[in-house]
C-alpha cells in the first residue's frame, strides 16, 4: 500500500534530513523513526525549532494545553501532588516536557515551600529558555537537565508528554498485518507497508483496511522511569483510553492526529517540522510497562473526576466570586465531557513507598478497566 504526499522544502533542512536517514536504512523508514526526526531533530524538528507552539490562538500557538487554558488546572494538581510529596517522603518535583513553563509556574506557586527543588526535564533548548523566563522568581529551586539520572526520588508529573513519544503504525489488510514506514521518491514522501510480526496488543476481530498504533517507546520510559525512581509518584495527563477502546472498530483508521494553528489534520507527511504529531494514549499498555517495571497503580480517572476530587470546584468558585468569569469559563472547559473532562485520562504511580488513597482517584477511579 502507497500514500504519497508533498515533501517541499520547509526551509529548515528537515526534509532532506529524512530523505538522508530512509536512504541510510535501505529505502524504508519505519513510522516512529520519522516521526521522532520530525518532531525532535535538533534545530529542524518541530520542537527544536524555536518558534512559539502554545497558545489560545492561531497567530500565539498551534494547540493548547490545560495549564494554558487556565491557572486552576495547576492549582487543583497540587493538592494531589502534596500528598504524594508527603506520602512519599520526598520534597522534589520533575516535570517532563514542561512546554511554557505555564504548569510548573502553577504548581511551584500552590505548592510553595514544600518543594525544595523543582526539576524539568525538557529536550527543546528554544523551549527551555521560555521557561527560564518565565520560571524566574523562582530563582534556584528550578533546574534543567537534559536526561534522567541514575538515581532519583520525588514527585513525577507529565502532562501531554506521552501522546508526543513515536508510536509505531500497523496495518491490516484482511489476512495480514504490516508496519507501515515511510519512503522518499523524488521530492516526496509517501507511506509504504511491509511484512512484520508486529500485533496490536489485544486479541480481536480487525476489520480489513484498519490502521492503528502500538507504542513501545511510552513503554519504554515508563520502564526506564520506574528503574531510576527509587522512591516517588508520578501522574501522567494526557488524551487516550483502555486497550478496549483504543481498538473498537470504530477507530479503525487509528489516532494519528497533527496539529497547526489551532486546527487539526490527520497528514503527518505534509509540512514536516511545521506541526506536532501526536497518537492517543494506550493507558493499559502503559499500566501493564509500569506494574513489570516495579510500580504500582494508585488509579485511573478522566481528567474531570480527577480535577474535581482535587479541589477545582471551589477554586472555580472563587475565582466567580472575585469576579473573574474568564477564569470560570476556561476552567469550565477543563471539565466538559465534550471539551477535555472526558477524552483527558490521569493515570497515577507510585514505587518504593507504599500505595496511598489518593484524592484524585477518590470518587470515579476506573483502574478496573485497565
Amino acid at each position: 500500500m502507497t500514500s504519497q504526499r508533498s515533501a517541499a522544502e520547509d526551509g529548515s533542512g528537515l526534509s532532506a534530513l529524512i530523505r538522508r536517514q530512509i536512504a541510510a536504512a535501505g529505502g524504508w523508514l519505519p513510522f516512529d523513526r520519522f516521526m521522532a526526526a520530525a518532531l525532535y531533530a535538533p534545530g529542524l524538528g518541530y520542537y527544536a525549532r524555536g518558534h512559539a507552539v502554545f497558545g489560545a490562538t492561531a497567530p500565539q500557538g498551534d494547540f493548547t494545553t490545560a495549564p494554558e487554558m487556565s491557572t486552576l488546572f495547576g492549582g487543583a494538581l497540587a493538592n494531589p501532588l502534596r500528598q504524594a510529596l508527603e506520602a512519599t517522603a520526598t520534597d522534589e518535583v520533575w516535570e517532563f516536557g514542561a512546554g511554557s513553563g505555564a504548569l510548573a509556574s502553577q504548581l511551584l506557586a500552590a505548592l510553595g515551600e514544600r518543594v525544595t527543588r523543582y526539576t524539568i526535564v525538557d529536550l527543546s533548548g528554544s523551549l527551555r529558555s521560555r521557561q527560564r523566563e518565565r520560571l524566574a522568581p523562582f530563582g534556584e529551586r528550578v533546574r534543567w537537565i537534559d536526561a534522567l539520572p541514575e538515581a532519583m526520588q520525588g514527585v513525577v508529573v507529565g502532562n501531554e508528554v506521552l501522546d508526543a513519544m513515536p508510536v509505531q503504525l500497523l496495518h491490516f489488510d484482511g489476512a495480514n498485518w504490516f508496519e507501515r514506514g515511510v519512503v522518499a521518491r523524488g521530492g516526496a514522501f509517501a507511506f509504504e507497508d511491509r511484512a512484520t510480526a508486529l500485533r496490536p496488543p489485544v486479541a480481536t476481530a480487525f476489520a480489513p483496511g484498519t490502521t492503528t498504533e502500538i507504542h513501545p517507546q511510552a513503554e519504554a520510559f515508563v520502564r526506564t522511569l520506574a528503574g531510576r525512581l527509587q522512591r516517588g509518584a508520578a501522574f501522567f495527563i494526557d488524551y487516550g483510553f483502555p486497550d478496549a477502546e483504543y481498538y473498537l472498530a470504530e477507530r479503525r483508521e487509528g489516532t494519528l492526529m497533527c496539529h497547526r494553528a489551532q486546527r487539526s489534520d490527520s497528514d503527518p507527511l505534509a509540512d514536516v517540522g511545521r506541526k506536532d504529531i501526536t497518537a492517543h494514549v494506550n493507558f493499559s499498555a502503559v499500566a501493564l510497562a509500569a506494574q513489570e517495571a516495579g510500580f504500582e497503580v494508585l488509579g485511573y480517572t478522566s481528567q474531570a473526576h480527577f480535577l474535581i476530587n482535587s479541589g477545582l470546584l471551589p477554586l472555580i468558585d472563587a475565582a466567580r466570586l472575585r469576579g473573574d468569569w474568564p477564569a470560570v469559563a476556561a476552567a469550565q472547559k477543563l471539565l466538559g465531557e465534550h471539551e477535555m473532562g472526558e477524552l483527558f485520562k490521569v493515570i497515577g504511580l507510585v514505587r518504593g513507598a507504599a500505595p496511598f488513597e489518593c484524592i484524585g482517584f477518590a470518587r470515579g477511579d476506573r483502574s478496573h478497566r485497565l
